[in-house]
Formats: structure tokens, sequence, C-alpha cells
């Protein structure tokens, strides 16, 4: 029976993969289980308390029992609201109310024991994904209306255990990233900044990671993992409506493509056992985001084949994060999670904040629960109050006929998940 259910749930996770919301800073998803919400994922390349292990270090496979498997869901609600501070932006006006709503990201994971020491497994999940909607009117349209980006990510994988205290692990990833960007042609005129201009794209491509766990002491352990970047090329449709569509040819439908470097991840983990109430866990985790330091949408046929359409100067930095955590066991069947957690941004300033992107440093606060629900089964329950400063933006396109948006974002993230976890 239990089978039988994991395999009904598999493919609606596949369906579903990556509706998301970043929830982490940046565009990239944390939520790529919910069981590690309650710690904020703190300890979560050395934890390996499911299958989702797989993802966040898949040497931690090594630690589970035979077989397992891990299904679940994360909800995200963000929230931008922009304060208008002296933009201009022509025809276009309106600070477009929020442009966040709430969003789902599922996951799901199955991990097999060949035998006492080597594991095999596969991941299911959205590693990056970004929704960004501004209802009309909005006085920065020419800049973005809307941004949307998924990722769907199949991670099959390896571990090994070498001895007592060692054991690495290494996976492919085969992903499949979409892109929708909505915008006004310029703030010009009034038929320009009612004429919309859409790129549709998507890719696939591959990358790998590669983890190790270390069990120093029955009491302590270490981890430590590695994702690759993935190079996409999008391509797809760049496509005009409006009254002014077709008039020139810079106006007149045709395909487009658009390269992003997704950015490669660190995590080194520790979890340590005080007692046999409490237990601590840490996290120190960098992402390369300055593989994307701009992104130009080219043209790929007509007579302007070549030219470039536009470009998003992000000038993303590498970020940091650190998190800490901690578990107490309340009784056999229950143990509550804690913790907290500080995100680093990759936008370096306001002048390179992005309407689509309006994104800051942000602070975690997390707690959930774990309980045993029956023999081999486990339900976890976290929610998490992200607390974002207010990011200011500053961002002048006016030679480019795009305005200058010059105000601020009152945002904050809300997240709540479950992960149902069973051995067979």
């Amino acid at each position: 029976m239990k089978m039988k259910t994991i395999a009904r749930l598999i493919p609606l996770l596949t369906l579903g993969m990556a509706a998301g919301q970043a929830g982490a800073a940046g565009f990239q998803l944390l939520e790529q289980n919910a069981s590690g919400i309650g710690n904020a994922y703190a300890g979560s390349a050395a934890v390996a308390e499911n299958a989702s292990t797989i993802y966040f270090n898949p040497a931690g496979m090594t630690q589970l029992q035979a077989r397992e498997a891990s299904v679940g869901i994360s909800l995200v609600r963000p929230t931008f609201k922009f304060s208008n501070q002296g933009s201009s932006t022509g025809a276009l006006s309106g600070t477009g109310n929020d442009a966040g709503s709430w969003a789902f990201i599922p996951n799901g994971y199955l991990s097999w024991g060949l035998s006492k020491d080597l594991y095999v497994g596969v991941g299911f999940g959205a590693p990056f994904g970004l929704v960004t909607e501004y209802d009309n009117p909005w006085l920065g349209g020419a800049q973005a209306i809307k941004f949307d980006i998924k990722t769907y990510n199949i991670n099959p994988s390896v571990a090994y255990r070498i001895n007592d205290k060692v054991s690495v692990g290494g996976g492919l990833n085969y992903q499949r990233m979409e892109a929708e960007y909505v915008r006004l042609a310029t703030v010009t005129s009034a038929a320009l900044a009612a004429t919309r201009v859409t790129l549709d794209a998507g890719n696939n491509a591959w990358g790998w990671n590669v983890g190790a766990l270390f069990t120093l002491s029955p009491s302590t352990k270490v981890g430590v993992s590695y994702r690759s970047k993935i190079k996409h090329e999008l391509k797809g449709d760049l496509s005009f409506s409006g009254p002014a569509a077709g008039v020139a040819p810079n106006l007149t439908t045709g395909s487009a493509k658009a390269n992003v470097d997704l950015p490669d991840t660190f995590i080194l983990s520790v979890v340590q056992n005080l007692n046999d109430k409490w237990e601590m866990l840490g996290d120190i985790s960098w992402t390369g985001w300055s593989s994307i330091p701009r992104v130009d949408i080219v043209r790929t046929s007509g007579i302007l084949s070549g030219g470039t359409v536009q470009t998003l100067d992000t000038h993303f930095r590498d970020t940091w994060r650190y998190a800490l955590g901690a578990n107490y066991r309340l009784s056999d069947m229950v143990k509550l999670k804690f913790g907290v957690a500080y995100d680093q941004t990759p936008v370096p300033d306001a002048q390179h904040r992005l309407v689509s992107l309006p994104d800051n440093n942000r602070t975690w606060f997390s707690a959930g629960a774990q309980i045993k629900v029956a023999k081999g089964s486990v339900l976890d329950l976290g929610a998490a109050y992200l607390n974002v400063p207010e990011s200011r933006v500053d961002n002048n396109q006016t030679l480019l006929g795009r305005g200058r948006v010059t105000g601020a974002y009152d945002a904050r993230v809300w997240i709540m998940g479950a992960q149902y976890s069973m051995a067979f």
C-alpha cells in the first residue's frame, strides 16, 4: 500500500514542479524539502533525516534505512509593495499594487540501498524560481510587468560508505528552465506605452553535484556539498501586441534567445547532539551569483537578427548564508525544531535593483515539529517568517526609453510546509 501511495504522488509532483516564488535571496529556492524549514535549513548537508538528503548532500543516503521515500510541499507568500519617491516614467503611472502572490513548491525523493554500503536514489525539485507580476496601472511597466522563472530538476544520485567515518556521494542533474518576461515597449508615447513585449523561452541542460559526510563521533556529523553551475541558452519567441505592434522592425514578432548561467552552490554543515534532548545544527553556504552579471536578449530572426533587444544589467554578486538551528526532543513521538538565518542578496545597490527582482538581504525566523505518525513514517511541519528591510530602487533606464523608477519596496516573505517521509 505504501509503494502504491508513493507511485501516485510522484507524477503529481512532476506536474506541479517549480510553481514557486523565491524564498531564499535572489531567485534561489531553498525549499527542496519542508522538513528543513523549522531549522531555517541549518545543518542541511549533515542532518540526513530523510530521502531529501539527495538534494542537499547525496552522501547522506548512507545514513538512511534500506528503502526510503519522502514527499512534501512548501507554500510561499512574498509581499512586494512599491512606494513612489520621484520616478520619471513618461506616459506611465501607478504603483502596481503587490507584485507578490501565493505559490507552491513540491518535492519528491526515493532512496534505495543496493547493499550495506551502496545506495542509489532520485530527487525531483525546483532549485530556482521567481514570479513577480504588477497590476495595471504601473509606472515601471516599461521595465517589467511580469517576470516568471521556472525550473524542473531531476537528480539521479549514488552514495557509498567508505567506512564508519566517511561517506561520499554524487549525482547528475537534468534541468528544464522556462522564462516569461513581459514589459511595455517604452514610456515615450501613449501608443508605445500600451504595446506589450513578451519573451517566452526555455531550455534543457545538464549539471552535477557531489558531497561528503563525516561522522567525527557518535554525536557529531559534518557535511559538505557542491552543486555545479548549469548553463542555459534559452530560446523562444519575442512577441509584440498593442497599438504600435509591427509598425517598425524593432516592434516585429520573431524569435530570440538569452543565455543564463544558473549559479553554483557550496554548503558546509554540522550537526551536534548535546544530550538526549537537545541537538544543535549549523550551516554556512555560498552561492556564485556573479555567474549572472547581465542577461542579453538577442533576436534570432528577421532583418534585426543578431541585435540585442534588451540587456538586464543585474551586476549580481556572490552571496553567503548563515544558519543556526536547534532540535528539542519533547517525547519519543515529537521533536520540536527552531532556526534563524541571515541570507545575503546578490543585488549590489539601488541602481541595479530590478523591478522584476526587488530583492534584499533577509533574516529567517523558523519553527517546526517532527511527528512520528506510525512505525517508519514521519510527518514534518514547518513555518518561517523572512524579515526583509526596506528595499530602495533607483533604476534609471531613461536613455533606453524605459524611464526611471525611484522609490522603495515594503517586502516580507512567509513560508509554510509539510513533508511526509517513510521507510518501506
